[in-house]
């Protein structure tokens, strides 16, 4: 009976590290790249619905954290938002969407930013 013989070379990214180590930088950068496109996607909102911008507002949305988008605690964002104690029915004004639209279209892109980015790390995994 012949006797197959195999040999299996245990080198390279993915056996000393290196991938892994990628794959934890891709999913960071991801992270951190969506959340500044949600800041970006948050402000044209706000340039849709508001109709007499200081700039104050939309200067505080930022990223904190590396991956939550804020309003800093902008005293009345949640009034602008709609969520506050003071919109309907104790006033008229119902709130805005532009948090609501801003997560519908980053939900949209998030497909695409992932796939260009991670042309970038996989040839070097």
């Amino acid at each position: 009976m012949d006797a197959i013989r195999i040999d299996v070379s245990t080198r390279g990214p993915i056996f000393d590290g290196r991938a892994r180590a990628l794959a934890n930088a891709y999913v960071n950068r991801l992270e951190r790249d969506l959340a500044e496109e949600g800041v970006t996607i948050v402000r044209e909102e706000l340039q849709k619905v508001l109709q007499h911008p200081t700039g104050y507002y939309e200067s505080r949305i930022t990223v904190e954290r590396g991956t939550v988008i804020t309003d800093g605690g902008v005293v009345y964002g949640p009034w602008l938002a709609g969520v506050g104690s003071r919109n309907f029915p104790a006033t008229r004004f119902r709130g805005y969407p532009h948090w609501i639209r801003a997560r519908l279209r980053l939900r949209e892109r998030k497909q695409g930013i992932a796939e260009r980015l991670l042309r970038r790390y996989v040839g070097r995994m």
